[in-house]
């Protein structure tokens, strides 16, 4: 029988086997399964003296103080221009990743008045600018009504303004205590290089970063000393704007504040 025929005769016994149902090829002999496990080489036991190895220890990051880095980056500033470089360039403010804008000042830097806000919202978000949207307009109508405004080329009659921080947090929600921790060194220095006669904090924000409390309902009208300078805390122009009947406590501390500019 030639090698063809070999072929197709196996292949015809294998169709056949296939037709009876046989669905797994097996040896000529049975194989003893109970030798084999018999035969299997046993576990290598370690020796008594021998220690297992040790698990590698994953190695933490070094915690970054980045209250410490905004105060270096701050001191380092030697004018607005340097700042505003420096609070840009500034990593650490999980803010910035969010924000669209980063807001810095509008006015005048030479102005006897420095205002400060909380935080920028979706308004100064787009624009670039401190207090732009509704609140910021019922701040100039405020300052209007005194004679003073952020546009006015007078240091005696314009206003510089800015924020605790220059990004704006998401939804507008309060800043918490960290972020406000981080940027206060660069509120610090800013004020220290603008340098106004006055400081005027609108809301609660800026009182706990500068005045460490807050209860603008209590502390409003009264002044006090931040940074060396005379302090008068405010009510925020949006708080105005939920409560209308408040409005009469903020003509009050406007006309205390032309006042003292005057006197």
């Amino acid at each position: 029988m030639d090698s063809s025929e070999i072929y197709w005769n196996d292949r015809a016994l294998l169709e056949w086997q296939v037709e009876l149902g046989a669905t797994d090829a097996i040896l000529d002999a049975p194989v003893d399964r109970y030798a084999l496990e018999a035969a299997k080489p046993a576990p290598k036991v370690a020796a008594a003296t021998e220690k297992p190895a040790a698990a590698p220890v994953p190695t933490k990051a070094p915690e970054v103080d980045a209250v410490a880095l905004a105060r270096t980056a701050a001191e380092t500033a030697g004018d607005l221009n340097a700042l505003s470089s420096a609070m840009q360039a500034f990593e650490h403010c999980e803010l910035k990743k969010g924000a669209r804008s980063f807001v810095f000042c509008d006015g005048n830097p030479a102005a006897r008045v420095m205002i400060i806000g909380e935080a920028p919202g979706r308004e100064e978000d787009r624009a670039g600018r401190p207090f732009v949207g509704r609140a910021g307009q019922l701040l100039d109508r405020m300052l209007e009504a005194i004679q003073m405004g952020r546009a006015a080329d007078d240091a005696a009659r314009s206003v510089y303004i800015t924020n605790v921080l220059p990004w704006r947090p998401p939804s507008n929600r309060t800043p918490d205590k960290d972020e406000i921790a981080m940027m206060l060194p660069f509120l610090e220095r800013h004020v220290a290089l603008a340098d106004p006669e006055i400081v005027v904090l609108m809301g609660n924000t800026p009182c706990q970063a500068l005045l460490g409390r807050t209860g603008i309902t209590r502390m409003r009208g009264n002044w006090v000393d931040v940074l060396g300078k005379p302090c008068l805390p405010m009510f925020h122009p949006a708080y105005l704007l939920r409560n209308p009947i408040a409005k009469r406590e903020a003509w009050a501390d406007l006309l205390d504040l032309n006042a003292r500019l005057r006197g």
